[in-house]
């Protein structure tokens, strides 16, 4: 059944516009929805954990307030905690635009009734466009030829066999993690002439020409990783100093995932001793990066601050599939993106 007028928060930031909600939302649904807005801090205040939710920006109070007599709400870095959610009752849906609700107590949600939704892929082609560029830009050292060139030189040796870089073309690569991100990115692999090695239990139908191996055997054929996984209690860690040991020497590696999937200080070292040849990073553990890391100063780095989604057809991406999420739940029919509940015990 259509429902009447629908009270609607746009919890927004500086990249997800309040605005383009609030727009995209009175152009779908007109008189049905009645929308306030809320603009969090967020990418001008890094995000973090409040209370026992991650990945989130905002003040609590500031949010509760909002939320009086608020049905549904769409935010992307919000902080949805319980205390936030116990003094919301009116709230019936939450869209995330977001890949995954980390900034969501979604026991909680489900305790009291709310339905939480997502928006999956709406930094794919962004994402996976930076891992490619960050594969490319350490196979061809661009980082360190760049610095030179800003401080006067003309490193013309660099076109030496020793020094200079490699390819794709040819190259055994290894995909780790088949998602919407690591799907785009092995197809733009295979355009180049790489060889694609894919590790992820839960890949499914695999596309011609794309190998599926178990994770050893990745990493030690692999001229370069690229890291596409989901962070999980399981894949916490999931590269440390013995993965490492196992990729061939002057290898590369690449994350847009997650930092914590990878052992920072192993991965240092192993850049600082020569066994890995280079390192494209747009996330760390922990973030931010604190400024005397080693990290920041290892041989042939790339390094971005967690960028990866940051274009504006992600963002367009985002509302768009936000907005179409919530005229379904206004107009009575199936929701495109719910997010399970974690089973409640007790």
């Amino acid at each position: 059944m259509p429902r009447d007028v629908v009270n609607v928060l746009a919890a927004g930031d500086h990249f997800v516009r309040p605005s383009a909600v609030a727009d995209g939302l009175r152009a779908e649904l007109g008189e049905r929805v009645a929308v306030t807005s809320l603009t969090g801090p967020w990418p001008v205040r890094p995000f973090g954990p409040v209370a026992e939710v991650h990945e989130a920006s905002g003040d609590e109070d500031e949010l509760i307030a909002a939320l009086r007599d608020v049905e549904v709400a769409v935010t992307q870095m919000a902080p949805f905690t319980a205390r936030v959610l116990s003094a919301a009752p009116s709230l019936k849906l939450l869209v995330v635009t977001r890949g995954g609700p980390v900034n969501v107590n979604l026991a909680e949600a489900a305790e009291r009734g709310v339905t939480v939704c997502s928006t999956p892929g709406r930094n794919a082609p962004a994402a996976a466009e930076l891992a490619v560029a960050l594969t490319l830009g350490v196979l061809r050292r661009l980082s360190e030829v760049h610095a030179t060139m800003r401080d006067g030189q003309w490193r013309s040796d660099l076109y030496s066999y020793d020094l200079c870089g490699g390819e794709l073309d040819g190259a055994e690569v290894g995909v780790v993690g088949f998602g919407a991100i690591g799907r785009r990115v092995a197809a733009a692999f295979r355009a180049l002439g790489a060889h694609v090695l894919v590790a992820d239990p839960f890949a499914g139908t695999l596309p011609e020409g794309v190998t599926p191996v178990e994770l050893p055997e990745l990493l030690a054929r692999s001229r370069v990783v690229s890291l596409h996984a989901r962070l999980t209690p399981e894949t916490h860690g999931l590269i440390g100093a013995a993965e490492l040991a196992l990729m061939p020497r002057g290898s590369v590696l690449v994350n847009t995932a997650r930092g914590a999937l990878v052992d920072t200080d192993a991965l240092t070292a192993a850049l600082e001793s020569g066994h890995l040849g280079g390192a494209g990073l747009d996330v760390y553990e922990p973030e931010p990066l604190p400024a005397s890391h080693p990290l920041r100063s290892a041989p042939n780095t790339l390094l971005i601050p967690h960028l990866a989604g940051a274009t504006r057809q992600t963002a367009d991406r985002a509302v768009r599939m936000a907005v179409e999420e919530v005229a379904r739940w206004c107009r009575g029919e199936p929701l495109a993106y719910t997010v399970a509940a974690p089973a409640l015990t007790g």
